[in-house]
C-alpha cells in the first residue's frame, strides 16, 4: 500500500507559496490571449489544454484504479461522432450535442465494463483495444449514420448565445482557447475531489490488491464501473471539443489505436496516478508531436551540423521524421519506464527527495 500512502494522494492542504503560483498561473492563462494574439501559439495552448483532458480522464481508471485501458479512442470517438451528427443532421448546437455524446457514452460504458471487467491484467487491455477496433469499424460501415470513411466537416459554428445576447461567433481561437482552459480545469477539479474522497480510497484500494479490496467489501465489479463512467464521460467531453474544434472527424482521425496510445502515453510519461502527471505528459508531447509535424526536429540536427541536409541520411530525415511519431513515441516510453518508471514527475521528486536528504 506504498503509493496510498503518497503525500500527493494523502494530504489535502497546500502550501501558501503553492496556492500562490496556482493563483499567478491561473491569472497568466486567462490574460494570456490578450498577450499573445499568435494563431499558432493559441493552437498549441489548445491542443495542450486537449492534451491534459484526454489524460487526467485516463487517469482516473488506469492511474487511480489499475485498469489500463487502450481503448479510450471508443469513448472519445463517440463523443465526436454524437456532437458531430446532431450538429449537421440536427441543427444542435455543440454546447447541447456534447451533453448527448457523454450520455451516449455512459451507456457504452457500461455495456463494456460489464463484458470487460471480468478480465484482468493483459486480457482486460486486449479486450479494451479489441472494444475501440469494434467500434471504429461501424463508424466505417454504418454509411448511412456516420458518413462511413468520407467523415463529417462542419464549415460553420452557431454562434453562442443567452437569449438574443451573441457571447462569442467561433471566429477566432480565442473562444477554444478559454473553453478548453476551463475544460481542463475541470478535469484536474474532478480528479482532486475523486483522489480525496472515499471513492478515490477505494479506487486506490482496487489498484493496490483487487483480493484484499473485495477481502474489505469493496464491490470491484461495481466500483470499476464508476470509475470508467467518469473516464469515459470526461474522455467525450474531449472528443465533443476536438470535433468542434477541427471542424472535421473521420474514423482513424477520432477513433484510431493511435489515439488510444497517444492517451496513455501522457499519463505515463507525466506520472501515472497524480494529478499533475498528466498536464506535465502534455507538456512533453504536444510540443514534440508539433516539433515531429513540422520538422523542426530535422532542421535543428542540420543546424548542428552531425548531418548534412543534401546527404542520403538527410533526405530520409527530411521526407520520414514527420511521420515516425510513432516510432518517437515509442522509444520515448521506453525511455521513461527504464530511467523514470514514475514518469517525469516521480523522477523529479525523487531527485528533490535525494538533495534534500544528502543537504540533512
Amino acid at each position: 500500500m506504498k503509493r496510498l500512502l503518497d503525500p500527493e494522494t494523502t494530504t489535502g492542504g497546500a502550501s501558501p507559496a503553492g496556492v500562490l503560483i496556482a493563483i499567478t498561473l491561473l491569472v497568466f492563462l486567462f490574460l494570456f490571449p490578450r498577450m499573445v494574439s499568435d494563431p499558432y501559439t493559441l493552437h498549441i495552448m489548445i491542443l495542450l489544454f486537449l492534451s491534459t483532458i484526454m489524460g487526467q480522464s485516463w487517469n482516473i481508471l488506469g492511474g487511480y484504479t489499475g485498469q489500463y485501458s487502450v481503448g479510450h479512442a471508443a469513448y472519445f470517438g463517440t463523443g465526436a461522432y454524437v456532437t458531430m451528427m446532431l450538429m449537421q443532421y440536427r441543427q444542435v448546437p455543440p454546447w447541447y450535442g456534447m451533453w448527448a455524446g457523454m450520455a451516449v457514452v455512459v451507456a457504452v460504458a457500461l455495456i463494456i465494463g460489464s463484458i470487460c471487467f471480468r478480465l484482468r491484467g493483459p486480457y482486460f487491455v486486449l479486450a479494451s483495444i479489441a472494444v475501440a477496433e469494434i467500434i471504429r469499424l461501424s463508424a466505417i460501415n454504418l454509411k448511412e449514420i456516420t458518413n462511413g470513411a468520407e467523415g463529417i466537416l462542419i464549415t460553420e459554428i452557431p454562434p453562442f448565445k443567452l437569449g438574443e445576447t451573441v457571447i462569442t461567433d467561433f471566429l477566432t481561437k480565442v473562444p477554444f482557447y478559454y473553453i478548453g482552459l476551463v475544460l481542463a480545469l475541470l478535469t484536474i477539479v474532478i480528479t482532486w475531489l475523486v483522489q480525496r474522497s472515499k471513492l478515490g480510497y477505494y479506487f486506490q484500494a482496487i489498484r493496490e490488491d483487487q483480493d484484499a479490496a473485495h477481502s474489505l467489501g469493496i464491490n470491484l465489479t461495481f466500483y470499476k464501473n464508476i470509475a470508467l463512467i467518469i473516464s469515459a464521460m470526461l474522455t467525450s467531453l474531449a472528443g465533443s471539443f476536438y470535433a468542434v474544434y477541427v471542424g472535421f472527424i473521420d474514423p482513424p482521425t477520432v477513433l484510431g489505436l493511435d489515439i488510444s496510445v497517444e492517451i496513455v502515453l501522457i499519463c505515463i510519461i507525466g506520472g501515472i496516478g497524480t494529478i499533475y502527471g498528466p498536464v506535465i505528459g502534455a507538456l512533453v508531447l504536444v510540443p514534440l508531436s508539433e516539433a515531429l509535424r513540422s520538422n523542426l526536429i530535422a532542421s535543428a540536427i542540420f543546424k548542428t551540423g552531425i548531418v548534412s541536409e543534401e546527404s542520403g541520411i538527410g533526405n530520409f530525415l527530411k521526407e520520414n521524421l514527420a511521420h515516425a511519431h510513432t516510432l518517437i513515441y515509442g522509444i520515448l516510453v521506453v525511455v521513461v519506464i527504464l530511467f523514470m518508471p514514475d514518469g517525469v514527475l516521480g523522477f523529479f521528486k525523487a531527485l528533490t527527495a535525494k538533495k534534500h536528504k544528502e543537504a540533512a
